[in-house]
Formats: C-alpha cells, sequence, structure tokens
C-alpha cells in the first residue's frame, strides 16, 4: 500500500544544544575532532550501531536524555568550545580572500562521478570517490567557490561480504536520504525542486540535494521519484558505476547536463566547470546549448564560449577505464538533448574520436573531455607523461612531450586523515594552527623537534587500535558467516600489537598486484614465524562486481589466511571504506604498493600513511615515482622504474625483490632498538616521510595549484568571452574556420644558414625560413625552429623552442637580374641558435597557429613541418 502524502521528522534537539544539527549537518566534524567528540560524548555505542551518522545518532537519542545532556556542565563547556571554533571557521578570512585580479563572480563547478566524505554517505566506491571528498574539503578550507555536482545513489556502491571459500559477494542496502546529512531543496512553496532532463525515451525528473561541506557544499541529483514513472528512470540514480552501458550514458547525461540545470535552478551558474573524469563531459554540450539558445550563437561559436572555461582532470592510464560509447547511442541523445537546434552531430561525433574521419570508432569520453577542454592535467609527475603517450594520436606530428597535457600531483586532506594522537603532537611541537599552514614547508620541517620516543609511544598506540579494530572487526564478521565458536575465540587473539604491521589495501584490481606477496608462500612463512622480529599483513580492498580476476585475488589472499601457518599472522579485512581505512593509514608501520608500472596514475592512500609515520615500499608509480625519487628516505623502492614485457617474469622478479627488501632492511631496521626499545633510525625515516607528505602531497597544496593555474585563469576566459555580445568567442571561431580551411596551403618552402659544421660552445648561428602562408598572415602563426640533441635513431630530443621573427615579405625568384618581385602570401622568418653545450644537435622548423585566445598554440591538426627536402 503507498501512501497518499508524506512527512519528514527530524530530531528535536533542547534549544541549548540546538546547533549540535547544523554541526552534524556539515561535515565539518569529519577533520575536526573536538566536534567529532561532542557526537562520541553523546553515546559512543550509538555512535557505532547508527554507522558514525550524526543525523540518524540525533534520531535515535531519547527526548529525556537529550533533556539531561542539555544540562550536563562538562558537555556544554565543550558544546560551546566547538561552536565558537565552528564559528570562527565560517566568520574569519580563508586564503582566497586575499586572492587578487580574479573575478568578483567567479564560481567553479566540480563535477565527479562519485564523493568520499565519510563512511556515513556511502555514494563512493574508491580512491576517486575520496579524492573528490578530499578536493571539495580542501575548498572549503581555502574559501575558494567551488560547488561540487553530483549523483546522490539509493544504494550507493556495494557492501562486500566473502563466503566460505572466499569469494567476494555484493549487496546493496538502500539509502535513507532523510536520516543522512543531506538536505533536500525545495521551492519557495515547499515542494521539492525538481530539474528536467531530455533523454530518448522521454523527459526524466531529478530532486536536487545539498550536503554542506564546512564552507562549500555539493548539489547532488537523485531520479527515484513518483514524478519519473518509468522504472528505468527511477534507477538511474541506484548505484555508483551501475547498470548496463544504456544505463551508463542516462547516468553521465544526468550528472553532466542536469548537474549544470540544478546549479541553474538554484541560481548558482557556473563560470568555470571542473570535469573530474570524463563521466561528465555532456555537460559542455549543455553549455553549447545555452550559448546557442541565450545567445543566438552558431555551434562553432558556443562551442569556443564553452570550451573556454573547461578544465579536465585524467585520472586512469588503464584503457578500459576510459569509457566508450558506440557513436549511435551518444547521437541519439545529443539530438534529445538539442531538440531542434541546427547542430553538426557529426562534429560533435568526431570530437569523441581520437581518429575523426574513422567512423567505426566508438566515442570515448576522455577524448571527448580533453577536446572540449581548455586545461587538461593528470594527476601526477608520471601519470602526465602516460596520459601525453596515450592521447599523443589527438595532436597528430606534435612531439609527444608537447601534447597539452600537464599534471598537477594529487594530495591528500591532512586535517581528515592525521589521527587524532598525532593532531596533539603537531599542535604541540608545531603550531596550534597547522591546519591553516599547510603549504609551510619550514613549520613541517619542525617535525625534527618532536621527540623520538613520544613519536614512537603515540605510533605504538595507533598500531595498537589498529589490532583491537581488526579483531573486532574480524569477529563480526565471522559472526556474519555464523563461524564457528572455536573460529570466533581463535579470532580474538590474531595479530600482535607489537609486530611490524605491513599492510596492503585499495581498490582490488589485478593490475595492482595485491597477492604478489603471495607468490612465495614458503618465504612468507618464514618471515612471520621468527618469534625474535614477528611481521603481520593485513589486506583489505573490494574488486568490482564484474571484476571476477579481481575477486580472484581476494580469494587467493582469503584462502592463505585460512591456512594454520598463516591464520594468526595474515587476515583479510572485509567491506573495506572510509572507516577501515583511516585505521589502516593511521596504524601501519608499513603501506605496501605493488601496482605493474605505470599503471598506477596516483595513489593516494600512501600519502595518507606517510603523513601517519609509516614508511611506503612501493614501486615507482604514480606520486611514489617523484616522492621516492626527491626524498629516498621516505621508504623503499621496489626495483628501478622497470616496464616489463612478460608480466609473469616481471612478477617474479618482483616479487623477490620486495622480499629481499623486507628481509634486508625492513625488518633489521624496525627491530633495531636502542635501550628505550625505540628503533631510532625507523623514527627518523618516520620524521622524513611525514615532512614530505605533509609539506608536499596535500590538498592544500593541490587545491592551490588548480586554482592559480585553472580556475583563475579560466575564470577570467569566461569573463571576456562572455563580455559584448560574446564577441571575442565569436572571432576566435571564425578565425579557427578559417584555419582549418586554409592550413593546408602553408609549407615551408626554403632554409638558409650560415651554419658551420662545427661550433663551438657559446656560439650563434642564423637560420632564415621561406614560408609560404597565402592567404594567412604570419600573425596568424607561431614560426618556431625546434632543436635539441640528435639520439641514435637520429631522431630529436631534449628539444627546445626558438620563435623566428617574420623578416617581411619574400621576394619571388628573379629573372637573373636580381630584381625580383615580392611573393604573394609568402614571408622570411630568421631565429638565431646559439650553441649551449658540446654534442650532436640538430633542428627542424614547425609552423603552428597563433592567436592571443589559444590556451595551448597545439591544436588537433594544425601544425607543419619543414620537409626533409628543405
Amino acid at each position: 500500500m503507498k501512501p497518499i502524502r508524506t512527512y519528514n521528522v527530524r530530531p528535536k534537539l533542547p534549544e541549548r544544544i540546538g546547533r549540535l544539527l547544523e554541526i552534524a549537518q556539515s561535515f565539518w566534524y569529519e577533520w575536526d575532532y573536538d566536534a567529532l567528540s561532542l557526537f562520541l560524548r553523546l553515546d559512543r555505542d550509538l555512535w557505532e550501531t547508527s554507522g558514525h551518522n550524526p543525523i540518524r545518532m540525533l534520531g535515535l537519542i531519547g527526548q529525556d536524555n537529550l533533556e539531561a545532556i542539555a544540562a550536563d556542565d562538562g558537555f556544554l563547556a565543550q558544546y560551546d568550545r566547538v561552536c565558537e571554533v565552528w564559528d570562527g571557521y565560517l566568520r574569519e578570512p580563508a586564503w582566497f580572500d586575499g586572492v587578487e585580479n580574479v573575478p568578483d563572480e567567479m564560481r567553479v563547478a566540480y563535477f565527479s562521478f562519485e564523493f568520499g566524505l565519510s563512511e556515513c554517505l556511502p555514494i563512493y566506491s574508491g580512491g576517486l570517490g575520496v579524492l573528490s571528498g578530499d578536493h571539495v574539503k580542501a575548498c572549503s578550507d581555502l574559501g575558494l567557490p567551488v560547488i561540487g555536482v553530483g549523483l546522490l545513489y539509493q544504494q550507493g556502491y556495494f557492501r562486500q561480504y566473502l563466503n566460505n571459500d572466499g569469494w567476494q559477494g555484493e549487496h546493496y542496502p538502500n539509502n535513507d536520504f532523510y536520516t543522512m546529512p543531506v538536505r533536500l531543496e525545495r521551492t519557495r512553496d515547499g515542494r521539492p525542486l525538481l530539474i528536467q532532463v531530455e533523454y530518448p525515451s522521454g523527459p526524466v525528473k531529478a530532486q536536487v540535494w545539498r550536503v554542506k561541506v564546512g564552507r562549500a557544499c555539493l548539489i547532488m541529483l537523485d531520479t527515484n521519484i513518483p514524478s519519473n514513472s518509468r522504472q528505468e528512470d527511477r534507477a538511474i540514480t541506484d548505484q555508483v558505476y551501475g547498470g548496463n552501458i544504456e544505463n551508463r550514458i542516462r547516468q553521465e547525461v544526468l550528472l553532466g547536463v542536469g548537474g549544470l540545470r540544478a546549479l541553474e535552478a538554484l541560481k548558482l551558474r557556473p563560470t568555470v566547470c571542473h570535469l573530474n573524469e570524463g563521466h561528465s563531459a555532456f555537460l559542455t554540450l549543455e553549455r553549447i546549448r545555452q550559448g546557442m539558445e541565450e545567445n543566438g550563437l552558431t555551434f562553432e561559436e558556443a562551442r569556443e564560449t564553452a570550451c573556454a572555461a573547461n578544465v579536465f582532470t585524467t585520472h586512469t592510464p588503464v584503457a578500459a577505464g576510459n569509457e566508450i560509447f558506440p557513436a549511435a547511442l551518444v547521437e541519439r541523445y545529443a539530438r534529445a538533448l538539442f531538440g531542434a537546434l541546427e547542430v553538426p552531430y557529426g562534429a560533435i561525433l568526431g570530437l569523441g574520436r581520437a581518429h575523426p574521419q574513422q567512423h567505426s570508432e566508438g566515442f570515448g569520453m576522455t577524448v571527448f573531455a580533453i577536446n572540449m577542454s581548455s586545461h587538461v592535467n593528470a594527476v601526477s609527475r608520471l601519470h602526465g607523461r602516460v596520459s601525453r603517450e596515450m592521447w599523443k594520436d589527438l595532436w597528430p606530428q606534435t612531439p609527444v612531450e608537447e601534447a597539452p597535457i600537464s599534471s598537477i600531483t594529487n594530495g591528500v586532506h591532512l586535517p581528515t586523515w592525521v589521527s587524532h594522537d598525532l593532531n596533539d603532537l603537531f599542535e604541540r611541537y608545531l603550531d596550534p594552527e597547522w591546519r591553516r599552514e599547510m603549504p609551510n614547508t619550514a613549520m613541517w620541517r619542525r617535525i625534527q623537534s618532536i621527540p623520538n620516543e613520544e613519536l614512537w609511544r603515540t605510533h605504538e598506540r595507533r598500531r595498537e587500535k589498529l589490532v583491537s579494530f581488526a579483531r573486532r572487526h574480524l569477529i563480526e564478521t565471522l559472526m556474519k558467516r555464523r563461524a564457528t565458536p572455536r573460529e570466533i575465540a581463535a579470532a580474538e587473539e590474531v595479530l600482535d600489537p607489537a609486530a611490524l604491521t605491513i599492510v596492503f589495501a585499495r581498490r582490488m584490481a589485478t593490475y595492482k598486484r595485491g597477492a604478489l606477496l603471495l607468490r612465495d608462500l614458503e618465504r612468507l612463512a618464514r618471515l612471520i614465524s621468527d618469534p625474535e622480529r614477528p611481521v603481520q599483513f593485513l589486506f583489505s580492498g573490494k574488486a568490482h562486481p564484474h571484476d571476477n580476476p579481481g575477486k580472484d585475488v581476494i580469494r587467493e589472499i582469503a584462502h592463505v589466511a585460512t591456512q594454520d601457518r598463516f591464520r594468526q599472522h595474515l587476515i583479510f579485512l572485509e567491506d573495506y571504506d572510509l572507516q577501515i581505512a583511516r585505521y589502516l593509514v593511521q596504524g601501519a608501520d608499513v603501506w605496501l604498493n605493488t601496482p605493474r608500472r605505470p599503471l598506477e596514475a596516483s595513489g593516494t592512500s600512501g600519502m595518507k600513511a606517510a603523513a601517519n609515520g609509516a614508511l611506503n615500499v612501493s614501486i615507482l608509480d604514480g606520486w611514489y615515482d617523484e616522492a621516492h625519487r626527491e626524498h629516498p628516505e621516505i621508504g623503499w623502492a621496489i626495483g628501478a622504474g622497470e616496464v616489463y614485457d612478460d608480466h609473469d617474469y616481471q612478477d617474479r622478479v618482483e616479487c623477490a625483490a620486495l622480499y629481499n627488501i623486507l628481509e634486508q632492511e625492513v625488518i633489521p631496521m624496525f627491530y633495531n632498538r636502542g635501550r628505550d626499545d625505540v628503533p631510532r633510525e625507523w623514527v627518523q625515516r618516520m620524521k622524513a616521510a611525514m615532512m614530505v607528505s605533509c609539506s608536499i602531497f596535500n590538498t592544500c597544496r593541490m587545491t592551490r595549484h588548480y586554482a592559480e593555474r585553472f580556475y583563475f585563469p579560466a575564470a577570467r576566459r569566461h569573463e571576456e568571452f562572455a563580455a559584448d555580445g560574446c564577441r571575442r568567442a565569436k572571432q576566435l571561431a571564425q578565425w579557427r574556420a578559417r584555419m582549418k580551411e586554409h592550413w593546408g596551403k602553408i609549407r615551408v618552402e626554403n632554409i638558409v644558414t650560415d651554419q658551420p659544421n662545427e661550433i663551438g660552445v657559446g656560439e650563434r648561428f642564423n637560420v632564415r625560413a621561406r614560408v609560404h602562408l597565402a592567404p594567412l598572415t604570419p600573425d596568424d602563426v607561431l614560426v618556431e625552429i625546434y632543436q635539441g640533441e640528435i639520439d641514435a635513431a637520429n631522431e630529436l630530443q631534449n628539444a627546445r623552442r626558438i620563435e623566428m621573427k617574420c623578416d617581411g615579405p619574400a621576394k619571388a625568384a628573379g629573372d637573373g637580374t636580381g630584381a625580383g618581385t615580392v611573393a604573394d602570401g609568402t614571408y622570411n622568418f630568421i631565429a638565431t641558435i646559439e650553441a649551449g653545450a658540446s654534442g650532436h644537435f640538430g633542428y627542424s622548423i614547425r609552423v603552428l597557429p597563433k592567436h592571443k585566445d589559444l590556451v595551448s598554440p597545439f591544436v588537433p591538426g594544425l601544425i607543419v613541418w619543414a620537409g626533409a627536402h628543405s
């Protein structure tokens, strides 16, 4: 029986403690322990049974208990202190308040398919979502006007369980949004705010929710509402990455197009859109549609306006992670979006293909996002190099290293991930306001002033808490499986609070090689059976529901964990989530990371562990490639960055290298203790890891880089392109069309130089080039010398660019008397090359497009090189 009316019931708090609800709805308590401890103080057991959900918890506390709490002087003193800190956080100036030369109305919309803010809002699956949550938290700290945009999933990601054979199963509990820290947006007359998106099957409506994150917020969409009569429409927001390919494109259209429309309905139109992965890339079509309808622009003019302020971050170097849809499917959805507007659908489909003329090629969301954004970045230096290689075909004839994909290395939100125990040390020895000074390298150097014994005892407490939590979690898991009393009793004795604790926890994709350590079980058995130097291992992680090879990895680990010789020293923690992650990164001694290089884009879990004093043992991949090469004292590297074609051979080599590191370096250093039982060399490495991770690999630094390099320039560009009837956007579209029409006529006709065969270091010579441009002009192009060393394959490497200056029109060939005439559309260019070092060098000459409104001169298909005959 369905209800004829519904209503919501919210917690009724005594007026004296009424602001508890405000704090509970802010998620700020996630990174302020004093605020979090208010809820622990209310009822620690209820905090656990409510799933760390303060809204649900407040609704479950009896009214008599609330009244008693409101009269508790000790609680009220802490409550008042927390409210004062919260008010100060909201009121006091932040970093962005001091930034100059930024458009007054700048607003950034940060689109992501998942957001990992807290385990009480399970709408995330893994690292991408946790990064998104950390990004929004950092924007709150910095005062950046950033709004997160996502989907509010009815079931979210799955809860994991293992059967008796260790095979992963999934179940999907429903989220009750009305008992979560989310708020339904309403119209003035009190009805839920709805937006509509046109699909080929008809319009779909979504209601809009708001999630407060400190000073920032998320806007979330939910289609499971009565207004949608078709079940397939209501199911769009059921699960993260759920359903078939049709549902996936419906989700991604809703995120991009619906997300923008939700911001419009809230009068929060963004100036800059940040696409965190390609899932939201259809928002670029919505921005084009807006430009065409509101400003009377052509498709190409509206595209220039839309792309001017789009930022795209690519996250995966794994081909399967870059989504591709059938072109016909994309065209159906694009036609539904644009309706009767005149749009070149063939051009749209070409923007999603690495080879636009190959009509058999599918529509790639990553390719489309790259083509529709002014700024594109990877998430570590190595990932930047990998991404440029992956997508080099988008810029044919352009040297791979010049493909316009930069990198901003990820970071983690330190106040969320640094343990409460370490926070106390930071406040005592670094700065009571350390959260405000995260990029301050000098402050982080004060970690050296923390007494070794104090830091070590603090870390030991964290390890003890991890072991205690792991035992409780394992017992709960066994009870759910209806294990025998003997098995449950044995779980109470697993792990040793004082033993070297090595953790592997991440998504269980096969390329991450979660079972690499298990290739040599005899060697593993010898490691853990040493009574003088005990070692133990904790594993955790989920495989995608359709990833059977990933599930096989979990089953292999689970099988080993049940063997008698390993049972006490190696465990798998089921249902990896943010709570488990916190215990692991805060209590681990060693963080183990074994991806198949170079398939790890960044890997933020290692940063979180290092910030808490764990030492990384890792393949040189993602963030660790740059961190360890510059700061080798923060841990150990497995290998030296080799890439193997034979994966089985690679696994054997790197498994052996891992055991060598553990046996010869890690274990001896951990157990090399002084009279006070403190491993001094180990603690020095802990301090180094903390200094490097906290000062460099934090979201404060990361988000400021996004703001300074991308958001601010894009906001200014948006303002300029939108002014005066979008005049500059129209001009750029017209210029781009002219370039494409005439670019094939450009040729480098002749090169003249006074270069000798050999010159000395520091000497110079001139190079002149005759370039035919007609009907283009020197103002339309950038003519460059591309000069560098010559390698064994006779290729230029480590090249640098030298701009050539126009030296006037060229003269046509004369009649032998020396009296030539001006050649139509041909110009002379000149530049000087200086020999900066000895060796074998060479150069070529190229022509690129040039326009004041181009972010990069590398435009797909617009590059001309001097021929070999020149």
